[in-house]
């Protein structure tokens, strides 16, 4: 089974949020990685089903969290657009809670700089509102809150102490193009200096990279540099995630709780081996594979994480992706469309590069944020009015909400 085709703009996020599959064969399921006693091996899922990969078979929900009781660590894998795999998330954290009260849960959607943030929300000093606005939610991460909703009104309710354990973008942006050396003394604090010798890790990027499908512009004589690129950045984003969990479970002496998209923890070789490298303490992992309509199971290896949980197709995300990237720029109130829309409703709405927003709705937006709170609100089969300056010219674009097969890619 092959993976959902990558956009352009999740290539450039590192491919970090996996896994969904759609109808042809997927040999990055059954790479020979990883524990060298089961790499060998492979086992069948079905979905509505939880497989112990040790085991090759299903086993009860129960025996899983039971399980997880010797773990300092539990991971949870994530595609950030998929509802069901967000609902598994919150199951386990409400089971692992009951189970045990000393639980924290660590968050790769934040960096680190957002901590008093996540306190705050954390003690219901914020509202949802007041959370949204404070936290820049819809910059610094830019997946509808509905998917993270429940998870983060568990964590205010029952009082788990949620962490922050990412770096500011523009620094891995920054490793990305330039390498770690680039940065200075002050952001090698924040990012350590990744390891890149892993080879059975750089052979799963690889094979992420290589099953993708690239843009125009990122093909030709440069593949192999922008290779390299990407592989220094996720390899620095799986580094000081990895960091910050293993600093936040010595700081509350914890069960740490570690939500990221499922790309960072395959084979257990991601900040799953990282993190076991700094602390040296027990880890599961969860990961989650979407199974195709009218598929009874797929194959998967032993090795793809400690439990594989199987849920059905979902046909389109629960909430629709805008896919319309802005900026802002000194001197213009007004916020500019980044670049050409590559996914999202608004791929093939008419938006250009350079086009500069006089009001939506009727409404003036000067702030990023403010304007993505508002589209966040439209569901499917929605429709916003754009007035657009191009040219030195007025444009009128309808956008609407329609879903489409590119609605199940990587905002």
């Amino acid at each position: 089974m092959k993976m959902k085709k990558i956009s352009a703009l999740a290539v450039l996020f590192f491919m970090a949020s996996l896994l969904s599959v759609s109808g042809e064969e997927d040999i990055t399921l059954t790479l020979k990685l990883g524990n060298k006693k089961l790499r060998d091996k492979t086992m069948d899922v079905s979905p509505g089903k939880i497989y112990s990969a040790r085991e090759g078979k299903t086993i009860p929900f129960s025996r899983m969290i039971k399980e997880m009781n010797e773990s300092d660590f539990v991971y949870i894998g994530e595609t950030h657009n998929s509802m069901p795999m967000h609902d598994v998330q919150l199951k386990i954290i409400q089971a692992l809670h009951e189970q045990e009260r000393n639980l924290i849960v660590g968050l790769e959607m934040f960096p680190v700089s957002h901590q008093e943030t996540l306190n705050k929300w954390n003690m219901g000093i914020l509202s949802h509102e007041e959370f949204i606005q404070e936290s820049q939610w819809y910059v610094t991460w830019n997946f509808n809150f509905g998917f993270y909703e429940g998870i983060f009104k568990l964590a205010k309710d029952s009082r788990i102490p949620l962490y922050a354990l990412n770096a500011p973008r523009k620094l891995i942006t920054q490793i990305r193009m330039k390498g770690w050396d680039a940065l200075s003394g002050e952001e090698k604090e924040i990012v350590p200096n990744p390891d890149l010798s892993h080879e059975e890790h750089r052979t799963l990027i690889r094979t992420i990279f290589e099953s993708a499908e690239l843009p125009h512009q990122m093909k030709g004589r440069g593949l192999e540099m922008v290779f390299e690129g990407l592989y220094r950045a996720q390899s620095a984003w799986d580094e000081v995630m990895a960091l910050n969990a293993v600093r936040a479970q010595k700081r509350e002496d914890k069960k740490v709780v570690v939500l990221v998209g499922s790309g960072h923890l395959l084979y257990n070789i991601g900040v799953n081996r990282r993190a076991y490298e700094r602390s040296h303490l027990p880890f599961k992992t969860v990961v989650c594979i979407e199974i195709p309509e009218g598929e009874e199971n797929i194959q998967v290896s032993r090795t793809l994480a400690d439990y594989i949980w199987g849920i059905p197709e979902e046909k389109i995300p629960a909430f629709p992706s805008v896919g319309l990237r802005l900026k802002k720029f000194d001197g213009l109130d007004n916020l500019v469309v980044e670049s050409n829309p590559i996914n999202g409703v608004a791929m093939d709405a008419g938006f250009e590069k350079g086009d500069v927003i006089l009001s939506v709705d009727g409404k003036s937006f000067f702030d990023i944020n403010e304007l993505r709170i508002y589209l966040a609100q439209f569901t499917w089969n929605d429709e916003v009015k754009f007035q657009l300056l191009r040219d030195a010219r007025q444009v009128e674009i309808l956008l609407k909400f329609a879903p489409s097969q590119e609605e199940d890619e990587l905002e």
